[in-house]
Order: structure tokens, then sequence, then C-alpha cells
């Protein structure tokens, strides 16, 4: 979970547990563990963390890893096989955490500051928790959309169901009179076959979507609005992601694509337009939108993965990236960079500078020059590479097993990796 794009669950969510505060402390230390914690601290830094890990007898790290390889039921489950606490006993720490008062002078006046930023207006707010609640909730719950764009619609964020993640970003932003020139409800044609296959009013929507900036939270809204089967979801979510025009729309898809990019012609659905849309507008290289550019790629100084490279590196800086890994985590990053002899943090500051793939080409060439024949040696060594020790060999097959691919015919591991990036995107 990123704490920089939303709040973790509020403390008084038992839904880890049972236990108040243990679903926000997973949210936090699921972030810690992917460096996405944000302004939230976490473990012994955390007041109600520690309690928590107290009474229950766990240490921070020993939860950290547990959070991490554990969905929430099974980590509520070895919670409380760790803790052996009775119900009676969750009971009275669960009354003692919801009636804390602030009693030091600090709390109480965070707890001034937050009621007169975010709810001047009411009186009934005066526990701890509750003044964590509210500042979670005015810290998030408004979305910008004028200086970033709303997830993609292939996000499956909340409940699970393409569209709806985009569609909360869209009614919060509608309601901060942050929308910008995105459209929400019942004037777009998306949120009105999501909402309709939801049986939820777009009013009703936007209301849970601004009082809960969770994914989680809003997803169990949302569930408990509309009880739809897995099987429904699927198939909603398959026909939502490959929507491509009909006959009647096939002239404004066309000339809407020619606006948005008219050497796309290789996009051929409305969510594929949408996205490169969202990319083209705001100037950013989102991952959690598509794939990366092939290995094989060479538009960039004629080198294989350098393309792969530029787009993960401008990933990384946006916060974009996704399930790809960029630079020191990335063995073919590393290689490239290798080869190139820059350092991934020189090249990370380069991306940060120039703006087009031709910069940062002049760039390499000015600084960092190759032969033709150094590049086509390493381009020939690349894209011939083959897993060689029994590890490799056994971590190729397991990868394309998962990817249900025939070893027969995927031998290299570029071609691997682009039938990952299609897997990864396919629904």
């Amino acid at each position: 979970m990123d704490l920089t794009r939303q709040p973790p669950r509020r403390p008084s969510n038992l839904g880890v547990a049972g236990i108040v505060g243990a679903a926000r402390m997973t949210d936090k230390a699921r972030a810690y563990n992917n460096e996405t914690l944000g302004e939230f601290v976490y473990g012994k830094y955390s007041g109600l963390d520690r309690r928590i890990l107290e009474f229950m007898g766990i240490s921070a790290d020993a939860f950290a890893e547990a959070a991490d390889e554990s969905d929430d039921a099974a980590l509520s489950a070895w919670m409380l096989e760790q803790g052996k606490k009775t119900d009676k006993e969750i009971a009275a720490f669960n009354q003692t955490e919801l009636e804390r008062l602030p009693t030091d002078k600090k709390h109480q006046q965070l707890l001034k500051e937050r009621l007169a930023k975010f709810a001047p207006d009411r009186a009934d707010i005066k526990t701890v928790l509750q003044s964590i609640e509210l500042d979670d909730w005015g810290c998030f719950w408004q979305v910008d959309l004028t200086t970033r764009p709303p997830r993609s619609a292939r996000a499956r964020d909340v409940a699970g169901i393409c569209g709806a993640a985009r569609m909360a970003d869209k009614a919060r932003a509608e309601r901060a009179g942050k929308i910008g020139d995105y459209k929400y409800g019942d004037i777009s044609g998306q949120d009105v076959r999501i909402l309709t296959f939801l049986g939820i009013s777009a009013n009703d929507f936007q209301e849970a979507a601004v009082n809960n900036p969770n994914d989680i939270e809003i997803s169990e809204w949302v569930q408990e609005h509309c009880d739809k089967p897995l099987e429904e979801i699927d198939a909603f979510n398959h026909a939502m992601v490959n929507r491509g025009p009909d006959e009647t729309s096939r002239e404004r898809f066309e000339a809407r694509r020619q606006e948005v990019d008219p050497t796309r012609t290789d996009i051929t659905t409305w969510v594929a337009l949408q996205d490169l849309d969202d990319e083209l507008s705001f100037g950013i290289v989102d991952l959690q939108r598509r794939a990366p550019r092939s290995p094989h790629n060479t538009d960039v100084y004629g080198t294989v993965q350098l393309a792969r490279l530029i787009d993960k590196g401008r990933a990384f800086i946006g916060n974009t990236l996704g399930v790809y890994f960029y630079g020191e985590e990335s063995g073919l990053d590393r290689m490239t960079l290798g080869f190139l002899g820059v350092s991934p943090a020189d090249f990370t500051a380069a991306l940060k500078k120039l703006s087009t793939d031709t910069e940062v080409e002049t760039w390499l060439k000015e600084n960092y020059p190759k032969s033709e024949a150094d590049i086509k040696a390493f381009n020939e060594k690349m894209t011939q590479m083959t897993p060689e020790t029994e590890r490799q060999k056994a971590r190729m097959a397991e990868r394309l097993k998962k990817l249900d691919a025939d070893p027969s015919e995927i031998r290299t591991l570029f071609s691997a990796i682009d039938l990952d990036d299609e897997k990864t995107f396919e629904l």
C-alpha cells in the first residue's frame, strides 16, 4: 500500500484480529516494507502501534515480516496465536483505545489544530483516535486532477472492479473542485457503465469515496452495497478493458486517437486510448497502466534494453513503477548501465533533466560514447541470453509455468520478458 497516495485504514477498523489499530498498523507495516510509508510512522515511532505490539507480545520486525507474507485473514490468525489473548482482554484493550483522550499538551494541540482545519463545526470529536481519523481524512480525501491523472481504468484497487478506483479519484476531485478536464458520474459514459453494474448512484458513490479515502475501506463499502459474484466481476472487467469502438463510435474513436497521438494506430480500445491520453497530457510514464518498451527495442542509441530502461527510470521518478524493478534492483538494468558506463544515480539524475529519448541519446553520446561494434556485440549478447546455471534454469522454468508458456517456444530471457509484459496487462 502506498501511503503517499492514501491513508492507512482507520484506527477504529477491526478488520485485522478484531483489534483496534491492527488494520491500520498492517497497512503501515506493508508500506514500511515497500518504502511507501510517506509521513506516517510505524512500530516504535507510533504510540498506538507500540501499545498494540506490547499487548500482543509481538516485535515490530516480526509483525512487518508477517504482514508482508500474509493476507489479512492469515495475519489475524497469526496475531491471535502469538498473543493468546481472550475475547474479554481484546474487548477491554479496544475500549481503552477507543476512549483514550489526549492528555498531554502535544496531542491536545494536534486535536485543536485538526478541528480548526478540517471540521470547525464538529464538537463530537474528542478522542485520540478520532483526532487521527480526522487528520487522515482531511489530508487525503481531496484529489487534484489538475496536477496528475486519475488511476487507470485497468486498476482494480477498489473492490477488484476495473474503473472503480479511477471513478473514486474523479469523485473526490469533483467534490474538491479540482477535477480539471475530467468528467464524473452521469456525464461520463465509463462511469455510467460502472455505476449501472454496481447498482449504485453517482451521488452515493461520491459520498462514500469522499468519506473513505482508503482503498480497502471504500472497497468494503462497495461490497456491502453490491453483491456481485466473482464470475460477473471478471466478465465485467474483461469487457471494460477490452471494449473497442463499435460502428456508432468508430468515427469518434478515430478522431480522438488522431488528437491524442496519430502515430499510435496500435491503440484499439477505449481504455488504452484513455491511458495514453493521461500519460501524454501530464508528461508521465505510468507502468501501472502499461508495460515498458520491449527489451528488444533499439530506438535509443541503437541499443537493446535502453528504451525500456528509460521508461522504468521515468516511472521510478514518478512513483509509477508498478510491479517492475529499476536500476540496482534489476539485473538487466545493471548490465545495461554497466555497458554504458553510467551509474544508476547519474542516469536517474539525467532523466530528471532530459525529457525526450533524443535528449537522452545525445547526452549518452557526448558523455559515454560507444562504437557501433561495441553496441552490436552488446545487443547480440543480450538478445541471445539464456539461463546458464541450474538455479537460473529453474527460475526460468517456474516463470514460464506461471505464464502458461511452452518452454520450447520461449528460449531467451528477452522473449520471456516480452511474454510476461503481455500477460501482466492482459484481462
